[in-house]
């Protein structure tokens, strides 16, 4: 089984000293850096680097430099994402993003885990477990979220946060360790009763 096998199917694998690895992420830090580097308006060049980064990319996602992905392929973006400045992507383990998302700025998704004894640790190992977020969700500007973790659809995840364990659908969460402050309902609207039925009959 190659590092990379290991890596896929979420056991410890080499991260520091495969040459596969080390290759893949080379790979992908020049699309980061080309993206980077790319007026934001050439929007059609900055798409396609994305693309080639993020095979996996859906229509009309938007993202702002800068970005890194340590793979890019191990990552799948939903449709109408918007993406803001700063964002990581430590995708080993693999991350989903569902449609109509929004990352703040310097938020970081972080698959990886090192060993806590340093002789294991020093050795290179890692385990990579896969961060899913549901459609609609709103992470806040720094947001950490560790790995195996999956976020709720719909829910909002307050700046600064430091996400550890699974968030349900449909609510705010924020603080370090990250906890469920309360449920999003129909009272949380910007709107009153009044201009919320004007608004859908036109």
């Amino acid at each position: 089984m190659t590092e990379k096998e290991k890596m896929e199917q979420g056991l410890w694998y080499d991260a520091n000293y495969d040459r596969e690895l080390l290759e893949r992420r080379l790979q992908a830090d020049d699309l980061c850096f080309r993206f980077g580097q790319t007026r934001p308006s050439d929007t059609s060049k900055r798409e396609q680097i994305l693309k080639e980064l993020i095979p996996e990319l859906g229509e009309n996602v938007s993202v702002q430099a800068p970005f890194y992905a340590d793979y890019g392929d191990r990552c799948r973006i939903g449709r109408d994402t918007f993406i803001n400045h700063n964002v990581y992507l430590m995708d080993g383990g693999g991350i989903r993003v569902g449609k109509n998302c929004f990352i703040g700025p310097n938020c970081g998704l972080y698959t990886a885990n090192h060993p806590l004894l340093a002789s294991e640790r020093n050795a290179g190992l890692e385990r990579a477990l896969p961060i899913v977020l549901k459609d609609n969700v709103w992470l806040g500007a720094s947001v950490t979220i560790l790995p195996g973790v999956t976020i709720g659809e719909g829910s909002v995840i307050g700046a600064g946060s430091v996400v550890t364990k699974d968030v349900p659908d449909h609510v705010v969460a924020a603080g370090n360790p990250c906890r469920v402050i309360r449920p999003i309902t129909e009272e949380d609207t910007i709107f009153n009763p009044s201009d919320r039925i004007k608004g859908e009959e036109s």
